[in-house]
């Protein structure tokens, strides 16, 4: 029988927020490049990468993007929104983040960051948090995207845990299909309940504790 010894956590929509950040910097691209874009395709973009997310976007454009000018769109959205990334403070945190983080610290539980996001550790680090992980994992250190287990799987390897021995915390679909394919159990985090299964669900963090994850 395999026991808990790590909690590997998404960022974005798990630990803080930068759903509104993502939604205004893909709001300034389209609006500079005369594309339509509203929220319902936003939520589209949800735990994807930044290519597949301007393939989205893209959809509604009226001309044809060769590759190199795809790669200055997706530069220059990023250039929005790490201008927008340098305004958060520990006080955007989700609620019950620290809370949790700092409880498994205490109770010899490793905990590492999975964010297919190529900017998590700079956000990390912009929030002085890289410390509080025993391990950080972004969109630099993987060639798969999520739903490929891939970024969980090699979460696991540095912490030297095998997957049985995981708990994910998500807030996406795709993200939630990525942990499953790991092998690993799963806790979702979000205001709506998942299409897919996950071992447990909650509307906030604050409402997770040692037991509830250990009870996985």
């Amino acid at each position: 029988m395999n026991y808990l010894k790590a909690v590997l956590f998404d960022l974005d929509g798990v630990l803080i927020s930068t759903d509104e950040l993502h939604y205004q910097s893909w709001e300034m691209l389209t609006k500079d490049e005369g594309i339509f874009f509203d929220r319902t395709i936003n939520r589209r973009l949800l735990g994807v990468s930044r290519m597949s997310s301007l393939a989205i976007v893209l959809e509604k454009a009226n001309k044809t993007y060769n590759y190199e000018e795809k790669k200055a769109l997706a530069a220059l959205k990023n250039k929005y929104y790490i201008e927008m990334v340098q305004q958060l403070t520990l006080d955007d945190l989700l609620p019950g983040a620290i809370q949790l983080i700092e409880n498994l610290k205490n109770n010899n539980i490793l905990t590492a960051v999975c964010s297919g996001s190529k900017n998590a550790r700079y956000i990390l680090k912009h929030l002085n948090m890289q410390d509080m992980f025993m391990a950080i994992i972004d969109g630099n250190d993987i060639t798969e995207t999520k739903p490929n287990p891939q970024i969980f799987l090699k979460g696991a390897k540095q912490l030297g845990v095998s997957p049985s021995e995981c708990v994910v915390v998500e807030d996406a679909e795709v993200g939630v299909k990525a942990a499953l394919n790991a092998g690993m159990k799963v806790i979702g985090i979000n205001k709506q309940p998942f299409d897919n299964y996950v071992d447990y669900y909650s509307d906030s963090l604050e409402k997770i504790n040692i037991q509830i994850i250990r009870d996985l």
